[in-house]
């Protein structure tokens, strides 16, 4: 919930600063709240709210006496919400997966898996996408050359984007590893091919995402979404990767794991 209020409030800044005034105290609410519901709830009951907060959005718009720019304070502030509150809170239902897949598709779907898989389902997501972005960094300082996206982020390259990839799998492998070695219970439903197709998917989308964001502060003009984390930029810049990734790995693994029950 802190990590979406801080990374809500830089998104609503960004947006401020390209003129549009959005609805930031409603925004914030319905962030934070949408935690929340995927905790004592799941993914589909987070999605109500999602439709709930947009139309209330609408409804407060219409009710403001300044109706300029309403078509962006409308869009900007749901798109904070979706962006940050929504894609986050797979973070909370990626860790509950055992009692997601139960609630799916029973009990016995869910025998297979620890309870406790979430938290390996988490760190081998977050490592491979944090180790991606290293990897990435340093590839891009040593062997870079051909740009990835000039317009968007000059600074980053093929060759950084490939060495991040590789770094994303082999970390990927690691934690499986690891896991296999101390905690086999939580990672003996996830396969080595998996652990490696899903490092791979991942890496590349936590590209993606970090590309986004970039995105969206070459627009707004600035180079960092805030200076919480001196030298470091704001809590958007550290999560704009795994925003993506988080959402990905949660969905796939619900497919995967289908594909195993079914």
């Amino acid at each position: 919930m802190g990590i979406v209020l801080l990374g809500l409030r830089e998104f609503y800044r960004l947006i401020e600063d390209k003129g549009a005034h959005p609805l930031v105290g409603f925004g914030l609410a319905a962030g934070v709240a949408i935690p929340v519901v995927a905790y004592v709830g799941n993914e589909y009951h987070a999605t109500i709210l999602m439709t709930a907060t947009l139309l209330a959005v609408m409804v407060a718009q219409v009710g403001k006496a300044e109706i300029s720019e309403a078509l962006a304070s409308i869009s900007g502030t749901f798109f904070g919400v979706f962006y940050v509150g929504w894609l986050l809170s797979h973070a909370i239902v990626l860790r509950q997966f055992h009692d997601v897949v139960s609630a799916k598709w029973g009990a016995s779907a869910a025998e297979g898996i620890s309870p406790d898989a979430g938290a390996f389902y988490m760190i081998y997501t977050v490592a491979s996408v944090v180790m991606c972005d290293v990897g990435a960094y340093f590839g891009g300082r040593a062997w870079g050359r051909r740009k990835l996206a000039p317009q968007i982020s000059p600074a980053k390259t093929v060759e950084g984007a490939l060495a991040g990839i590789v770094a994303g799998i082999s970390t990927g492998l690691v934690a499986k590893g690891v896991f296999d070695l101390a905690w086999p219970s939580m990672s003996r439903d996830f396969s080595w091919l998996a652990a490696l197709l899903f490092a791979l998917v991942l890496s590349i989308v936590g590209i993606i995402g970090d590309l986004v964001e970039s995105l969206l502060k070459r627009d707004a003009r600035v180079k960092d979404t805030g200076s919480l984390l001196p030298g470091t930029g704001g809590v958007l810049d550290r999560i704009d990767s795994n925003l993506l990734a988080i959402p990905v790995m949660y969905y796939g693994l619900l497919a995967y794991t289908y594909l195993r029950v079914g």
